[in-house]
């Protein structure tokens, strides 16, 4: 967990993906997390979080449906959604906390 602190507690935006191997919705935002992260830049971090080998984790930030993303900065939660999304929607998001 003292990982988790270090990496949301910068002014940079964080995009955190929770996401399961075994989960097809999963495996189909990869590309799309790729594509964000490429097109953000220096300016945001894009940190995928696989939670079957975090589950201490997931549970404590009670993760239910996958996958499940999130907007951290300066250590505090600014956005939250379950689902997929496109990459074009989660750069804007990103973009508003820059």
């Amino acid at each position: 967990m003292s990982k988790f602190g270090e990496l949301i507690e910068t002014k940079l935006p964080v995009l955190l993906a929770f996401f399961a191997d075994w989960d097809e919705a999963c495996k189909e935002m990869h590309p799309t997390l790729r594509d964000a992260a490429a097109a953000l830049g220096d300016k945001a971090k894009v940190v995928k979080i696989d939670v079957e080998k975090n589950q201490e984790l997931a549970e404590a930030l009670r993760i239910k449906g996958l996958p499940t993303l999130m907007i951290y900065k300066n250590g505090e939660m600014k956005w939250r959604q379950s689902g997929e999304q496109d990459a074009n929607t989660l750069i804007g998001l990103v973009k508003e906390y820059i």
